[in-house]
């Protein structure tokens, strides 16, 4: 007896048991109830999302003997005949193998005959953005205008591949990828209908490593059914995929923010001796980081146990929400260099050490820091005491960061109660001096409302000053890390803020990121300096933009 893999098996045979579409489906049953169905269809969409089951479907309901509600009946001769695969009017075609102009001109020929058996002959061709120019050429007038008792529907994952002539005579419709809820649902009447014994996390564990794909979601569950070693848990799933196991992960993760390079490269071995895939592992440490940092700023978590949550709460009191960002934005950077590497391995090592040591971090004038990373969680840990310091873990700079013999990197904490104090003062002096910028909370809604939430989230505890009617000084009583500085200073997060605070002035202005406020001139001083030596009273505490 031959073997029937799952996804064939349970294709779905009508509209309303393709999973997720529903836009699509119940557009397609109501043309064919009111009788107006289009001569030609595009189906876009990602794989395993229901294309070619929502092809199927539509062409054997078009010919029906017995439409219910729009749907195909599966019983009268025509449907069992399309089922069987025994109808000729119902043309499937791979164009990834037949691309040729010939194999058009086949087409072009066959639609002048009337169909043999049903009321329309069906053409579906699949993977349509794999023919040949020549073949795209050939088939635009048959599409455009095909004899009354033709359709065509065409399927592709790639419709920017499609000619303008052909996207335009087609009714288009695009598959989404399905969602876990979806996923989970048809795979749980699936396990009922094969007895399968399986958990309901596994469930949850395929639907997200399907990507949206159901046929994905069924290949991965016959592969554990294959196993053929009693009831599917998570465990088995993750063996089979590749996946290391969340412990394994924890500890990884753990000797990160431990600054533990030797736990951490003994972890990695130990998931690589098992045979996982490098970038499966890759993939989990940035989840687990992400969820941590998740749980760091909602004290909530999912699909974790009470355990692992107990287990994220000690790691999430341990690390701030920057350190948490900068690991993240840096695997997500080594994730993208491995696509293009043949040393993967040798520069996931090296990342391990990297954020093991934590010694580069953004400077003032673009050089590295060499400030241990044990040092600075101590001086993140002082900060965070102080009063009326940044409850995310900000700092602010000491005054002499110019002159600590690094280059003027900018990696000096501010740690007493005094500093803090004093720049508050410094503050409240500069705005009686200046006076404080207008609209400013304008400007930072603007960059909000525009998507540029980087710059937006980094300046929610800045100060604007007004400076002249030409300079708006930007001042952090509070102070700024290292990686807030590193995104205002980039050039094009200069320039969106320029903008930003030109639109709100109406005039074009420039900007100034203020590190020192005791720097800035006195009232006295103000009233006798000219623009145009400006620069030079302000000091080295201020990086001016031009």
């Amino acid at each position: 007896m031959s073997y029937t893999a799952l996804y064939r098996k349970f294709r779905p045979l009508r509209f309303d048991e393709i999973v997720g579409q529903e836009h699509i489906t119940r557009t397609l049953r109501n043309q064919i109830i009111a009788g107006r169905v289009g001569h030609a269809y595009l189906f876009n969409g990602g794989r395993g999302t229901g294309k070619t089951s929502a092809a199927k479907v539509l062409a054997r309901a078009v010919n029906c003997l017995n439409p219910q509600d729009g749907e195909p009946c599966n019983e009268c001769e025509i449907c069992k005949a399309a089922l069987s695969g025994s109808l000729t009017d119902i043309v499937e075609m791979d164009a990834a193998s037949n691309n040729s102009v010939e194999d058009v001109r086949s087409i072009r020929e066959e639609v002048n005959f009337l169909p043999t058996l049903a009321k329309y002959r069906v053409y579906i061709i699949d993977e349509v953005h794999m023919l040949s120019p020549g073949a795209f050429n050939a088939l635009l007038k048959t599409l455009e205008e095909p004899p009354a008792h033709v359709k065509f529907i065409l399927a592709t994952t790639e419709p920017q591949k499609l000619p303008a002539t052909i996207l335009s005579r087609c009714q288009r419709f695009d598959f989404k990828k399905i969602s876990n809820e979806n996923i989970v649902k048809r795979l749980e009447y699936i396990v009922k209908e094969s007895n399968i014994e399986i958990t309901e996390d596994a469930l949850k564990l395929i639907a997200i490593l399907s990507e949206g794909a159901m046929r994905d979601a069924l290949s991965i569950l016959e592969r554990c059914l294959q196993d053929g070693d009693g009831k599917i848990d998570e465990d088995k799933i993750k063996d089979l995929a590749g996946i290391p196991k969340l412990t394994y992960i924890h500890a990884i993760v753990k000797a990160f923010l431990g600054y533990n390079v030797e736990d951490a490269i003994k972890a990695v071995d130990v998931v690589l001796n098992e045979g996982k895939d490098l970038n499966n592992l890759l993939w989990e440490i940035i989840k687990y980081v992400k969820d941590i940092l998740v749980f760091k700023a909602t004290g909530k978590l999912e699909r974790y146990s009470e355990s692992e949550i107990t287990e994220i709460k000690q790691l999430a009191d341990i690390v701030d929400k920057q350190r948490l960002l900068y690991i993240i934005t840096d695997l997500s950077k080594l994730e993208n260099d491995m696509k293009w590497s043949s040393q993967k391995s040798i520069l996931f090592q090296v990342e391990i050490i990297k954020l093991c040591s934590d010694l580069i971090i953004p400077s003032e004038q673009g050089k590295l820091s060499n400030t241990s990373g044990k040092q600075r969680d101590k001086n993140q840990t002082q900060a965070n005491e102080i009063p009326g310091s940044s409850d995310d873990g900000s700092y602010s700079a000491s005054k002499n960061a110019n002159n600590s013999g690094n280059n003027g990197a900018y990696n000096a904490i501010n740690n007493g109660n005094n500093s803090v104090k004093a720049e508050k003062a410094n503050f409240a002096q500069a705005i009686s001096n200046f006076g404080e910028a207008k609209g400013w909370q304008n400007v930072l809604t603007n960059l909000k409302q525009n998507g540029k939430f980087l710059i937006y989230s980094n300046l929610l505890k800045a100060k604007a000053i007004e400076l002249n009617d030409m300079i708006i000084g930007i001042s952090f009583p509070d102070g700024i890390n290292a990686f807030g500085k590193s995104i205002l200073e980039k050039p094009e997060n200069i320039t969106e803020l320029t903008r930003a605070i030109s639109m709100e002035y109406g005039k074009d202005m420039k900007i100034k990121l203020i590190e020192n406020l005791d720097s800035l001139p006195k009232k006295e001083e103000k009233n006798n300096n000219s623009i145009s030596n400006m620069t030079n009273e302000l000091g080295i505490p201020i990086n001016v933009v031009e």
